[in-house]
């Protein structure tokens, strides 16, 4: 046996229970049925993504999942909607008392995920990366002054800080502390050309959506921030004008991660906004297999995945509606069919698995953010989180992402279960896209809990590769993300199982997960009869 490869070895183990190898095809079939056009595009709040978490229970009782919430499935999540209203909402520049008017869509758009001020004028300085790394004795802001200024940056970090800590120092809450700390009162920040994963039209387009946020002020990330607002990289150069540097120069620095010059831009900024403010609830579904060991039942190994997307929004090629197929019905069907799985075992697993479908992902992690902080279960008994969010099954399966893969021991046990096949474990290929803190694994890690997520890579500057940057930038986020899309059934079965055996191992083990000694996020471990805390 010991010839055999963790993953064959644990996948006979569960053949020989009787459980199914998974092929796709159901999976497939409930994507098609989450991503259907009557669910309206799972909107979080809207009556198509509760009819969407309701099709999810009716599955969950079929299975015979117990209810896991704080009311039967169901873990209420209080939310607040921001609008901006445009025709009252404006940004200009202004360079020697001149005013350069700027055009919203165009040039700009403003985000409502912070309280926007009614008028504002400050100064610009362009401070690099943006970063506070007090760790790594990195620190953008120092030696500028900032007090009362708008703090201008380019997404990225230096290669110089490792990817999880550079996305975790990208984050909403890191980024708006130091930002808060060194004075400043807003920012303006520049999309790396390198890594936009959306190209600016469909950013322009999709300005209207309401931002949302968490209605319990202990949840405020961006307190005290007066303007928060993307500029058009394609207008860049005009922020530049006159400072002896260019955006092309900055550009080319950030492609690279090398070190950035920060100096004071020769103009200030002048904004105008009128938001609107409504509630828009929604809920978290939450479902236990529970486990049978005296020992380790109370314990739980949590699969995540988010229900919510985008909903109907502005036509592209005739179409409004959102379906999400990729992101995220697939990760959605993807935990039924593991319960299906976990529940169909003739023996328990020692552990409980949690299953967890979070909402408001598209709205800054939030549902998975309020599970985190407020779980159902008692506070440190979830040992780890294996998140899945579009994990695109579009080609064969033989390269896989993990996200988070070197933090903790989560990711030795993933490379045992797949050593010696065909499938070759690789971390986060592309830091400058900061997927590691893109969806809801990082709720987890912010509370100490060790987290993977994982997804179907491809060989750097292969065909495979290619389809799945060409899928980024043409169906990420926009409505050609239906089930009239290609799927590779086999790669999803096969991502499936590995799901299913990392799932088995971590329940199975008597060890709890650890993080690694050297890993950044070890400082937010949870003891066990507490949560950690959220740095």
């Amino acid at each position: 046996m010991r010839a055999l490869t963790g993953l064959v070895m644990i996948l006979m183990a569960v053949a020989t229970q009787g459980a199914e190898r998974f092929d796709g095809v159901n999976w497939w079939e409930t994507v098609k049925v989450l991503a259907d056009d009557r669910f309206e595009g799972r909107e979080t709040g809207s009556r198509g993504e509760r009819q969407a978490q309701e099709y999810l229970v009716s599955q969950l009782k079929l299975i015979g999942a117990e209810p896991a919430g704080s009311d039967g499935y169901f873990q209420p999540v209080k939310l607040r909607s921001r609008e901006i209203v445009e025709r009252d909402s404006s940004l200009a520049l202004v360079r020697d008392g001149q005013v350069e008017a700027l055009t919203i869509g165009e040039q700009f758009v403003l985000s409502a995920r912070v309280d926007l001020a009614p008028e504002l004028e400050a100064p610009l300085v362009f401070v690099g990366y943006g970063l506070c790394v007090p760790s790594m004795h990195y620190d953008d802001f120092a030696g500028l002054d900032l007090r009362g200024k708008i703090a201008v940056y380019i997404s990225g970090s230096p290669s110089t800080i490792s990817t999880a800590l550079a996305a975790h120092s990208q984050s909403t809450a890191v980024r708006f502390r130091a930002l808060k700390a060194a004075g400043a009162v807003g920012a303006i920040v520049l999309p790396n050309p390198a890594s936009m994963d959306i190209p600016w039209p469909r950013i322009a387009i999709n300005r209207s959506r309401p931002s949302m946020y968490l209605a319990a002020n202990e949840f405020n990330e961006t307190d005290g921030a007066r303007l928060s607002a993307i500029f058009n990289p394609a207008y860049a150069e005009q922020l530049f004008r006159g400072t002896g540097h260019t955006f092309a120069e900055i550009a080319a620095l950030g492609k690279d991660r090398r070190p950035m010059p920060r100096f004071a831009l020769p103009l200030s900024a002048r904004l105008k906004s009128r938001l609107t403010v409504t509630d828009a609830d929604s809920t978290n579904v939450v479902a236990t297999i529970r486990g049978h060991d005296p020992a380790l039942r109370d314990q739980y190994v949590v699969l995540s995945a988010h229900i919510d997307h985008l909903g109907i929004g502005e036509p592209i090629n005739g179409d409004r509606i959102n379906n999400g197929a990729m992101d995220n019905a697939s990760g959605s069907a993807l935990l039924l069919d593991l319960a299906r799985a976990i529940a169909k075992r003739p023996r328990p697993l020692k552990r409980s698995v949690l299953f967890v479908w979070v909402t408001a992902e598209e709205k800054g992690l939030l549902g998975s953010r309020y599970f985190a902080a407020r779980p159902t279960v008692p506070a440190g008994s979830m040992v780890a989180d294996i998140n899945t969010d579009q994990f695109l099954p579009i080609v064969p399966l033989t390269v896989l992402t993990a996200y988070g893969l070197a933090e903790s021991d989560l990711g030795d046990r993933l490379r045992r279960i797949v050593a010696g096949g065909s499938v070759k474990v690789r971390p986060d290929p592309e830091p400058l896209r900061n997927i590691f803190i893109r969806s809801d694994q990082y709720s987890f890690i912010r509370v100490g809990v060790p987290s993977l997520m994982l997804a179907v890579g491809a060989v750097p500057g292969s065909p495979e590769d290619k389809i799945l940057a060409t899928w980024r930038t043409e169906r990420y986020h926009a409505p050609s993300d239906d089930t009239n899309q290609p799927v590779d059934l086999a790669a999803a079965g096969k991502f499936e199982d590995i799901m299913l055996a990392l799932t088995i191992e971590v329940a199975n083990d008597p060890r709890r997960p650890s993080w690694h000694q050297k890993s950044f996020f070890r400082q937010f471990e949870a003891s066990p009869d507490r949560g950690g805390a959220a740095p």
